[in-house]
């Protein structure tokens, strides 16, 4: 099945930025755009762990409160629960509350919103380096392959360059076409968002590596879904 995360228009849009910025340059810019980065598995989980151990250790703390609810519930009829029962209960609320809340973030919108940004950031940056080794580097003579990674739902972007634009580029300098990325991005604009950035990156690029005689084009530029 075809993936799908911006029209065609952004396809043309990103497609021509790459190649107006190619034509003053012997960098080779890769555009990816994905849906999401990670499923963010390990954060629903500690999530669940977490509240599971505070509901576990509320009743813990508060016994009587609890054993008051207890006697309320079956109306002082039932019978006074031992230690190892009342532990037995402990556990078994904490049991109840994981599997409700693991089951609660199944829907991701909240998992995704309830995952510290910090941990979104290191997440996209890994996905946009895994992407970078398979599709980018090493991929042109020169080392100039430099790829710029756009995750949709954690509304962020990462740019990944080769050896030899790492070199003299510092990571900094991409902070512009970052911001004006995500800013697009944001407002429900990738298409132009990336087109801006390729546009900036472009600059920076002819600036660092003009466009030589013998430049054959080694990468696609044609952006790319997954």
């Amino acid at each position: 099945m075809k993936v799908s995360h911006v029209s065609e228009a952004d396809h043309d849009l990103v497609t021509a930025a790459v190649a107006a910025a190619e034509a003053h340059t012997s960098g080779e810019i890769v555009t990816v755009i994905a849906a999401q980065s990670n499923d963010y598995d390990d954060v629903a989980l500690v999530w669940a762990s977490v509240i599971a151990f505070l509901a576990m250790s509320v009743i813990a703390l508060f016994p009587d409160f609890y054993q008051s609810l207890y006697d309320r519930l079956t109306g002082g009829w039932g019978h006074e629960l031992t230690a190892n029962q009342w532990l037995g209960t402990v556990i078994a609320v904490g049991v109840l509350k994981w599997i409700g809340v693991w089951l609660i973030l199944l829907w991701r919108p909240l998992r995704l919103a309830l995952t510290p940004r910090a941990i979104k950031a290191a997440r996209v940056r890994a996905r946009a380096v895994d992407l970078f080794k398979v599709g980018t580097e090493a991929k042109t003579l020169g080392r100039t392959g430099i790829l710029l990674y756009v995750s949709l739902r954690e509304h962020r972007a990462d740019i990944v360059a080769d050896e030899a634009i790492a070199a003299k580029v510092a990571p900094s300098v991409w902070g512009d076409a970052m911001e004006a990325l995500v800013e697009r991005v944001r407002a429900g604009q990738p298409g132009a968002g990336m087109a801006e950035a390729v546009r900036q990156m472009g600059v920076v690029l002819a600036e660092h590596f003009p466009k030589g005689d013998d430049n054959p084009n080694e990468l696609p530029d044609r952006l790319i879904e997954i």
